[in-house]
């Protein structure tokens, strides 16, 4: 509650100051008038600053309170004491995605103002940070909440590089995925009686086969794998982050190399110690494992069968220069165009 209350804070004061400036909130009027504010200068603390500028950083802490980004992050680990089914929607789908929004809905402000290599670094910085620290957890929830928080970090610095059709690609397959997995731990914890702590597990795959057919899919999806629904728009996310010619596409594209590395790590140490290790508690706990009831099997059963098609069938109609689906939502400017440089790059 404290950790979004600060973002909120710096939410309203953000909203106060377009009212004070712009002498309303609309979207429309707001978003036309913005450039004619680019040298606006305000006094604050005996200092100047641009009033962009301002509005811009109290719009992205409260967007870094909600998306989990590092700094304030902690509340969405914690909130993995919820149900397993609160987790899948509103820590993996729904309402951690709210501050990725705002930044898209700003995008105007982020391309003319100098806020967007801020959001980049915040971005990259949560990707690589809670890849690592998910690869040395033990409670099951809490690595694939780490994992959602490094993946709210690759939005992040999407929308750092510009590339806002992307964010909201990988936004739209990231629910698909990551659901699957969080209903996936449940119904390991389910069949253990409430046992979230991994090293207690083991040799599951004889158990519950259906359920880790549906984590391996899940995973394969997150790490990237080849014409599975992550892979359309991590893949490229990569491609475009190099593709900025500058010495921070280089740097962010390094580091996006090696979050995606961990992303692997953690997803294999996790199918690896809950399925194959040998089990590490008492056998008569084990021989009474048995798979989900059939509410959770149609649940778990549609959301891999989404999982593997979902980015091939989606991924024309969001991104690309053929698609007008967004219109002129999303402001890009020309300078940070750089959608077709993609199809050129070295192999």
């Amino acid at each position: 509650m404290i950790i979004n209350r600060i973002a909120d804070i710096f939410l309203i004061i953000g909203i106060c100051f377009c009212f004070i400036y712009f002498k309303t909130l609309d979207y429309v009027v707001i978003f036309s008038l913005v450039p004619h504010m680019f040298n606006i200068y305000i006094n604050l603390f005996g200092f100047s600053f641009k009033l962009l500028n301002i509005i811009n950083i109290c719009f992205l802490i409260g967007a870094m309170g909600k998306s989990a980004q590092i700094g304030l992050h902690i509340w969405l680990p914690d909130a993995m004491e919820g149900p397993t089914p609160v987790s899948s929607l509103l820590h993996a789908a729904t309402m951690v995605t709210a501050g990725i929004f705002l930044l898209l809905r700003c995008s105007i402000f982020i391309e003319y103002s100098i806020i967007s290599a801020y959001i980049c670094f915040i971005g990259i910085a949560t990707a690589l940070f809670f890849a690592i620290v998910s690869s040395f957890q033990y409670d099951i929830k809490k690595i694939i909440a780490y994992s959602t928080c490094s993946q709210l970090g690759y939005m992040f610095f999407s929308c750092g590089i510009s590339q806002y059709q992307i964010v909201i690609f990988h936004l739209f397959n990231h629910a698909f995925f990551k659901a699957l997995l969080f209903l996936g731990a449940g119904s390991i914890i389910h069949a253990l009686s409430d046992e979230q702590d991994i090293r207690k597990m083991g040799n599951l795959v004889k158990r519950l086969p259906f359920t880790y057919i549906c984590l391996v899919i899940g995973s394969l999806a997150i790490v990237g794998f080849p014409f599975l629904t992550g892979f359309y728009s991590k893949d490229i996310i990569l491609e475009l982050a190099l593709s900025r010619y500058i010495l921070d596409g280089y740097f962010i594209y390094s580091l996006a190399i090696l979050t995606a590395y961990f992303t692997s790590v953690y997803s294999c140490r996790l199918l690896l110690i809950v399925f194959y290790k040998n089990i590490n508690s008492f056998y008569k706990n084990y021989i009474f494992v048995e798979e989900c009831g059939i509410e959770m099997f149609l649940s778990l059963f549609l959301l891999t069968f989404i999982t593997i098609f979902i980015g091939f069938v989606s991924h024309d109609l969001f991104i690309g220069s053929g698609t007008y689906m967004w219109g002129n939502t999303l402001y890009t400017s020309s300078t940070n165009f750089c959608f077709t440089d993609i199809h050129f790059l070295p192999a």
